[in-house]
């Protein structure tokens, strides 16, 4: 009793400190974690990033949840990352192998996007725990990295799904699953075009489990992770883990690091040609089309 105590108290202590998301359990044997900064359509800087990696390590690690929902305040779920973001790496306490932040050139921010961005994303998609992404709005380039590795989508009617940043002189955003999640053709037109995919070709490219009306995603979501909460616990992480297996077998992990890899060439390239990571031009491009 007293172990469990002092975990309450620890888990307390924790949450009280996030500023970016919230924490809840909504229903027997579910987590729902909220991105909470809905005035900045849930943009995410390094240290929203660092809070849901303690919040999904929170719900993994208690026996009692069994479903992980995430879900975002807001109109939109994520407009991706906050580009104007001042929280660095000095702040953060890296949970992966890499490090070396600060060193020069392009080995430091290598470092950074390949703990902050593929490292946190590839952790969160191999959780034990079955996992929902509840989805409202628009989710743009770094959005689609929180939707993505989660197991099941259950979205609005008035969701939409973009990854524009080609504009931006680099090949997509780092996490770089686009032709696993809706074909290898319907990603390269999202990809070459910059266009936002609506919730219904999302779902029948299969990157979408459920679309329902928006007034209905909240209770939608939750009654689908009430359903999948009265399965064993054992039997639904082996059931996640197979087919995890299977997509890995089919060399998800080998394909994302070669993308990341490109995606930093197209950095490299931008810095000599712009003195920029990014293309400065791209965000124009983007606007206008928007």
């Amino acid at each position: 009793m007293a172990s469990l105590e002092i975990s309450k108290i620890d888990e307390n202590a924790v949450m009280s400190e996030w500023t970016n998301i919230r924490y809840e359990i909504p229903a027997e044997g579910v987590a729902r974690i909220t991105l909470a900064r809905p005035e900045k359509a849930n943009a995410q800087d390094y240290t929203m990033l660092q809070e849901l990696n303690e919040a999904f390590d929170m719900a993994a690690k208690n026996s009692e949840i069994r479903v992980i929902i995430l879900a975002a305040d807001g109109r939109h779920f994520s407009s991706g990352h906050d580009l104007s973001a001042t929280s660095t790496m000095e702040s953060i306490e890296a949970v992966g192998t890499w490090c070396h932040f600060d060193a020069p050139g392009a080995e430091g921010y290598m470092a950074t996007e390949a703990e902050m961005y593929v490292g946190l994303c590839w952790r969160w998609r191999n959780l034990p725990k079955p996992t929902i992404a509840q989805v409202q709005g628009k989710v743009i380039a770094g959005g689609l990295m929180l939707v993505w590795p989660m197991d099941l989508v259950v979205c609005s009617e008035d969701a939409t799904f973009s990854d524009p940043v080609v504009a931006f002189g680099v090949n997509g955003h780092e996490y770089f699953t686009h032709p696993y999640e809706v074909g290898a053709r319907l990603a390269k037109d999202m990809l070459f075009t910059g266009r936002a995919i609506t919730a219904e070709e999302a779902h029948r490219a299969g990157m979408v489990s459920r679309v329902v009306p928006r007034e209905d995603l909240e209770s939608a979501t939750l009654e689908l992770a009430s359903h999948i909460a009265r399965r064993p616990m054992f039997g639904l992480t082996l059931a996640k883990q197979s087919v995890n297996n299977t997509l890995d077998a089919m060399g998800m992990y080998t394909a994302i690091q070669s993308a990341f890899g490109l995606h930093h060439v197209g950095h490299n390239h931008n810095f000599r040609l712009h003195n920029s990571l990014v293309d400065p031009s791209g965000m124009g491009v983007i606007r206008s089309e928007a």
